[in-house]
């Protein structure tokens, strides 16, 4: 597998595809300096399930900068282990892709994009890159989707099933349609 970085710190992610690289797409680790663009990709996500309240925009924004802090608390809590790469497009900070690599799936911990990136192809191309691993290693792909997100219309279209529900959250799994072939390994017992 390709390294994403020379930074420890990316927890050997993998090398952006070839096209990906020609649109000038790198993952690179995330750093405290990107403290104040991944809130501001937060709020781009999450602001339009504000849209129905008639808070003001001052408190929306202060409802989900208070937010975000609880998920980076969340994520180093329960996912300290995990590659936390920020996605950029020629040298500057376009999303985040979050990947715990657990001993059987790969967690996609969080996928998230600037709206204007949104829709370009760029999300499916990330998405193919984990796959990518989990086919090399013989692993599942899972994520969390919140049932009213609209990502999960491409995450269906690349082979996500739901597998379970738990309150506002789906959990997807997706599962290689062509495994690695195992090779023969050396068995304690003898052939017949």
């Amino acid at each position: 597998m390709n390294v994403g970085s020379t930074n420890p710190d990316m927890k050997h992610f993998p090398a952006p595809s070839a096209s990906l690289a020609a649109r000038g797409v790198a993952l690179r680790a995330e750093t405290p300096d990107d403290h104040a663009f991944l809130e501001r990709l937060y709020v781009s996500v999450r602001w339009v399930e504000l849209a129905v309240t008639d808070w003001t925009d001052d408190a929306k924004l202060a409802f989900l900068t208070s937010q975000y802090g609880l998920q980076v608390r969340h994520y180093t809590q329960h996912y300290s282990d995990s590659a936390f790469a920020i996605v950029v497009l020629d040298g500057e900070p376009i999303g985040r892709l979050y990947l715990y690599r657990g001993k059987t799936d790969l967690r996609i911990v969080d996928i998230s994009l600037l709206p204007q990136c949104r829709g370009s192809g760029i999300g499916t191309q990330l998405l193919n890159l984990v796959f990518d691993e989990a086919r090399a290693t013989g692993k599942t792909v899972s994520i969390h989707v919140e049932k009213f997100n609209p990502a999960q219309t491409l995450y269906h279209r690349l082979g996500f099933h739901q597998i379970s529900e738990s309150g506002p959250y789906r959990l997807m799994e997706w599962r290689s349609p062509d495994p690695p072939s195992l090779e023969e390994e050396e068995s304690p017992c003898p052939p017949t």
